[in-house]
C-alpha cells in the first residue's frame, strides 16, 4: 500500500510567532512527532510565486509566475503536484481545496492545480474551491475545511492540498502581532486540528499510511505585508509527520522547490 499525503498550505504564516508559542498545537504536534525544515522562499514572497514554486517543483525562472496576476506563466509546462502523482500512477486518487482562487479556480488566474475535468468527472480528482476575495478568508477557510475533513475521512484521497489564508488576510491589514492575527491563527489552529484528527482515525481503523506536511509561503513584516527579501518575508518552513512509517529518508535541508519532488518520492515508496 502506497502511502498517502496530505499538503496543507497555511499563507503567510509567521513561524516564529506559530511553532513553540503555543498558538498552533497541532502544528508543534507536527513538528514534534516528525521533523521541521526551515525553507527561505524566493523574491518577490508572495502568493503567486511562492505556491508556484511549492506545488510544481519548479524555481520561479521556470514557472514565470512574477506576482499574483500570472501574466505570462508556464504553468501548463510545470504540472502540479497531485497532476504529477496522477501522471505517474493513473490509480491515485486526488482531492484540492482552496479558497485563493488563482490556486484552483480555471476562472481565475492559473491555476496552479490543473483542473484535470476528466478525472473529477470520473470521480478520482475532487476540488473544491472557494472565494475568499470575495467572501472573506475566514469563511472561506471554515468550508474549505468542512469539505477537507469530510473528503478525508470518507474517501481518504491518496494525495490532497488543502490551503488557508486567514492569517494572511489579518496580516495584511492588522500585522502579524496583532490580536486579529493572532485569532486567526487560533482558527487554523482548529482546523488543523480537525485534519490531524481525520488522519489518525483512518490510519487507527485501517492501517493506512500517511503524510501530514504543513507549509507556508512566506512570512510578514512587522507592519503587516511582504513582497521584499527581508529574512523574515523569505521564512518558510515544512513541517512533516508520518503516521505508520519512518521518516529516515526526510532530509535535514530542503529547498522550496525540493518539497513536490520530496513528495512525490515519498507517495512511490
Amino acid at each position: 500500500m502506497k502511502p498517502k499525503i496530505a499538503l496543507v498550505g497555511i499563507d503567510g504564516l509567521r513561524i516564529d510567532l506559530a511553532h513553540g508559542t503555543g498558538a498552533m498545537p497541532t502544528l508543534d504536534k507536527v513538528a514534534a512527532g516528525g521533523k521541521l525544515n526551515s525553507l527561505r522562499m524566493e523574491v518577490p514572497t508572495l502568493s503567486g510565486p511562492g505556491w508556484s514554486t511549492l506545488l510544481t517543483g519548479s524555481t520561479h525562472a521556470q514557472h514565470r509566475v512574477a506576482d499574483n496576476k500570472f501574466i505570462g506563466h508556464q504553468l501548463l509546462a510545470r504540472p502540479d503536484l497531485l497532476s504529477l502523482a496522477y501522471f505517474a500512477d493513473q490509480g491515485t486518487t486526488t482531492m484540492a481545496a482552496a479558497g485563493w482562487p488563482p490556486l484552483v479556480d480555471p476562472a481565475d488566474a492559473g491555476p496552479v492545480i490543473w483542473e484535470r475535468r476528466e478525472q473529477q468527472r470520473a470521480g478520482t480528482h475532487r476540488v473544491i474551491a472557494r472565494d475568499g476575495e470575495t467572501y472573506g478568508y475566514q469563511l472561506a477557510d471554515a468550508q474549505v475545511a468542512d469539505h477537507a475533513v469530510a473528503t478525508l475521512s470518507a474517501k481518504g484521497p491518496d494525495v490532497s492540498f488543502i490551503y488557508f489564508c486567514d492569517a494572511d488576510d489579518e496580516g495584511h491589514v492588522f500585522g502579524p502581532h496583532s490580536s486579529q492575527y493572532a485569532a486567526a491563527m487560533a482558527r487554523i489552529e482548529n482546523h488543523l486540528s480537525r485534519i490531524y484528527a481525520a488522519i489518525e482515525h483512518r490510519v487507527q481503523a485501517l492501517g493506512e499510511d500517511w503524510y501530514l506536511v504543513l507549509t507556508t509561503d512566506h512570512g510578514h513584516v512587522d507592519a503587516g505585508g511582504h513582497g521584499a527579501d527581508s529574512e523574515v518575508e523569505r521564512a518558510s518552513f515544512a513541517a512533516v509527520t508520518r503516521f505508520g512509517g519512518s521518516l529516515e529518508h526526510w532530509p535535514q535541508e530542503l529547498a522550496p522547490h525540493q518539497l513536490t519532488p520530496l513528495l512525490l518520492e515519498c507517495r512511490a515508496s
